[in-house]
């Protein structure tokens, strides 16, 4: 049976510039590195690889794809502020249960934090479900 996500692996042009961003700004803590990587730990459990790769993107894909950490609310506005002191951009404003703030990497990646959790968005669907919204 499958769990829950084991890392997530991020191709980067510039593996100092990333480090720097997922350690300082989202203060992710850092595992190991080397010549063409680094692992760093968001939270307890998830961990991250930045992967050095010349093919990585040079902007961010038009598709929703993106990944969303979780944010304690009391760290919310803080790391909102971290974000936008280094000059991340954000790509999309929230319309969704919860605080929610959708930025960019260094890379293009479409990262988002957000305030809850699974049981939230579910409770707020229950609420006003989405056009034929099934619960299983």
């Amino acid at each position: 049976m499958i769990g829950s996500l084991n890392h997530l692996t991020l191709s980067v042009r510039d593996l100092e510039r990333s480090f720097v961003f997922y350690r300082d700004v989202l203060q992710f803590r850092p595992l190991a590195r080397w010549r063409s990587g680094a692992y760093l730990l968001a939270g307890e459990e998830t961990w991250i690889c930045l992967s050095l790769d010349d093919r990585a993107r040079a902007q961010p894909l038009p598709e929703y794809t993106h990944v969303a950490f979780s944010v304690p609310q009391t760290g919310f506005a803080s790391a909102i502020e971290r974000l936008r002191s280094a000059g991340a951009a954000e790509w999309k404003d929230n319309t969704s249960e919860g605080d929610s703030f959708y930025f960019l990497d260094p890379d293009g990646h479409k990262l988002e934090l957000h305030v809850g959790d699974w049981r939230s968005r579910l409770e707020a669907c229950r609420k006003a479900p989405y056009d034929d919204m099934v619960f299983f």
